[in-house]
């Protein structure tokens, strides 16, 4: 008796459909609060003793909710696709990316307020 192959392109269980709504949409505001903090930082945060650290935090706010924003759309692609054709759900490499980009934003400027 051969494998039973999976279907290709079956309509999903609408909950599952809404949930990978929400995840994407979780993405998005990921992504519009980390562009709120960049503006932020650089407006109305002051200056630090080191000229370039204000600038340095709000880009690399900026530069994680373009990462952030830029990958939210083509992952939620890829998981419906996955749950359409019954294939395994995508990983996600860009939860370790923003992981350890957050920490370390957060080091920095932790750095910043106990010593400069």
């Amino acid at each position: 008796m051969a494998a039973e192959r999976p279907q290709t392109d079956h309509e999903p269980d609408y909950r599952f459909t809404l949930a990978n709504e929400r995840t994407f949409l979780a993405w998005i505001r990921t992504a519009l609060g980390l562009l709120a903090a960049g503006v932020a930082v650089r407006q109305l945060v002051p200056p630090f003793e080191v000229p370039w650290a204000t600038t340095a935090l709000a880009v690399g706010c900026l530069a994680l909710a373009v990462l952030v924003a830029g990958t939210s759309f083509p992952r939620w692609r890829r998981v419906q696709a996955a749950m359409r054709s019954g294939a395994a759900l995508p990983r996600n490499r860009v939860l370790v990316v923003l992981t350890a980009a957050v920490l370390v934003l957060a080091g920095f400027a932790a750095v910043l307020v106990v010593f400069a």
